[in-house]
């Protein structure tokens, strides 16, 4: 009976949350007197109920401590900022374990040392700015073996390597006793979570587990702090990104040519800008012109992200897998993945630029070689059309035209179409033929500039100027000739008209224009005989006839030899000092005859 009534005043006490000093003096109050065997029974039942006390403390400590870790846990959850997640966490640790000092430190990227970052209730400049190799002090050994350690007086405790600058700090804070935990991501150690006391205090192991858990809820909230500022980061590049992406886009689709295009993109990134097509000719160029390596544009097409090369930065222009050419950024050593990021944009949209002007080229290549078409294969059907046509695409075929036809054969007749397209008034494919209508009608000029552009030889055949649809069609058949006359001759790479290759001209010209032919060589004599009623044809004729002869030219003529020689000077200021060369000669005794053949 004595054995229950002591449980149940003791239990009672337990009830009121009476503490151990209160059960023992029960204990010792109720036992005074009795027999031996019931003063046990009260001992025992004493201590059964301490244990129970201690075992409920131990439970209110655990709860206290879960709670804490849950409310630390959401104050940190509601923290974006990395800095203030720090300095929250060393402020929960000093209220929490009633210390005078908690601190932070983080290691460096290197690993080579632990730096002190946040601290609540220090005094000392000098240890709130201290750095801490791994391996040194307290700090440096948590943060090199990833394991918690705890003295009650740091200066004198010979476990830990002492260095002048570390315990020069840790004097002038005035600490004695420390505890460091390590703040660890899986395997890693990222820092040391620190609590501290200006007096000697030995951290219990549940006070170091307590630290523990703190730290690992610390080294989450830092992770995902970290995380978050670095997807705002990257959410704020990829809105700039697009940003840049959507005014680079607007100015193309305003009409913008590749020269303002590569200097926004320029003002953007703080560099310079050159842009090449898919042949690597170079169409805009801000700052230093640079053409970039195959190599380097080949790793880019591949990646499809901007490489380095040397001190550029290179970038393929794709539409999906085409090639359409490269931008080359200079004078940025190095970008940051923002930059870089803008760079890439900067492509894309330079790829839309070019497809677009790919788009309008091919529009307008398909409009001017229908009307190429027409004018050359029926010039007569509706030639005022033609001539209204042909002003619409800024073309007055009204005007003289030299017609030109081009031929290379290392290259496509596309290429050298495009070739030629920016040299003349209007350029065609017609009858496999690449055919240019020009008011510059030097044929040897455009094909030193053509074989210079595509990088083959060129031959260019001529003809005109010409007037007018109908005239401009017979120049092109007059052009052809001279084409293959100068491919005969084997003059590849160069240009003329069969009025420049002569005579040899009309021998080989197929259909040869050979009244055309003495038109051309004597046409000053013959206007000249027919304005004045002379008889310059008759003399160079009778001249020739009579091997150059002055005075059989005059026996024949029944002239004065006097006569002759006028004549003759008047010749030569018509047809030019040389006209009695052998070439010249040539020609006009050719020409002399086409005329006889045909009266």
């Amino acid at each position: 009976m004595t054995c229950v009534r002591a449980y149940r005043e003791l239990l009672e006490l337990l009830a009121d949350g009476a503490d151990g000093t209160e059960l023992a003096k029960l204990a010792a109050t109720r036992a005074a007197g009795l027999p031996p065997d019931e003063g046990a029974e009260w001992k025992a039942a004493t201590e059964a109920a301490l244990s129970v006390r201690r075992t409920l403390l131990e439970h209110q400590r655990r709860e206290t401590e879960l709670s804490a870790l849950v409310d630390t846990a959401n104050d940190l959850a509601r923290l974006r900022d990395p800095e203030a997640v720090l300095q929250q966490i060393v402020h929960w640790v000093r209220m929490l374990l009633g210390v005078d000092v908690s601190y932070l430190s983080m290691n460096d990227s290197t690993g080579g040392q632990t730096y002190m970052r946040v601290t609540e209730g220090s005094v000392s400049a000098l240890f709130q700015q201290l750095s801490l190799g791994i391996g040194e002090g307290l700090g440096g050994l948590v943060a090199q073996s990833g394991l918690p350690y705890a003295t009650p007086d740091y200066l004198a405790d010979p476990r830990f390597k002492h260095t002048i600058t570390i315990d020069t700090a840790v004097r002038d804070e005035g600490l004695v006793s420390i505890v460091g935990v390590p703040l660890m991501l899986g395997r890693r150690v990222i820092g040391v979570l620190y609590a501290a006391d200006r007096a000697a205090r030995t951290y219990s192991p549940e006070e170091v587990a307590f630290l523990s858990s703190l730290a690992d809820l610390a080294a989450i909230s830092i992770d995902n702090a970290h995380l978050l500022a670095e997807t705002r980061r990257a959410n704020s590049s990829i809105r700039r990104a697009e940003e840049v992406h959507d005014q680079l886009t607007a100015l193309v689709l305003r009409g913008a040519d590749f020269h303002s295009v590569a200097a926004a993109v320029a003002q953007v990134l703080g560099g310079g800008i050159v842009l090449h097509d898919a042949a690597g000719v170079e169409l805009a160029c801000l700052g230093m012109s640079v053409a970039p390596p195959a190599q380097a544009i080949a790793r880019a097409q591949a990646s499809g992200r901007a490489v380095a090369q040397g001190d550029i930065w290179v970038c393929a222009v794709l539409a999906g897998p085409e090639l359409l050419g490269s931008l080359v950024l200079t004078g940025r050593a190095s970008l940051t993945d923002e930059d870089r990021l803008l760079f890439e944009r900067a492509a894309q949209v330079t790829a839309l630029l070019l497809l677009l002007r790919r788009s309008v080229a091919q529009a307008e290549e398909q409009v001017r070689g229908e009307l190429l078409t027409d004018l050359l294969t029926a010039p007569d059907r509706n030639p005022g059309a033609l001539i209204a046509r042909g002003r619409r695409l800024g073309v007055n075929l009204a005007a003289p035209h030299s017609v030109l036809i081009a031929h290379a054969d290392g290259v496509s007749r596309g290429r050298l179409a495009a070739a030629a397209t920016g040299q003349a008034a209007l350029v065609g494919v017609h009858a496999e033929q690449v055919v240019l209508l020009t008011p510059d009608g030097d044929p040897d000029k455009m094909a030193h500039a053509l074989t210079t552009a595509v990088g083959c030889p060129v031959t260019v055949g001529a003809a005109g100027p010409a007037t007018g649809p109908v005239e401009l069609a017979a120049a092109h058949a007059e052009a052809g000739r001279c084409l293959r006359a100068l491919q005969a001759l084997g003059l590849d790479g160069t240009g003329a008209s069969l009025s420049g290759l002569g005579f040899v001209g009309v021998l080989l010209g197929d259909r040869a224009d050979v009244a055309g032919f003495a038109q051309r060589t004597l046409g000053p004599v013959l206007d000249y005989d027919a304005r004045r009623g002379t008889e310059l044809v008759r003399t160079l004729r009778t001249y020739f006839s009579c091997g150059s002869s002055l005075t059989a030219t005059k026996d024949v003529l029944h002239v004065h030899v006097n006569t002759v020689v006028q004549r003759l000077d008047r010749i030569a200021s018509l047809l030019g000092p040389d006209w009695n060369s052998p070439d010249r000669a040539l020609e006009i005794q050719l020409a002399l005859r086409v005329l006889t053949i045909s009266r």
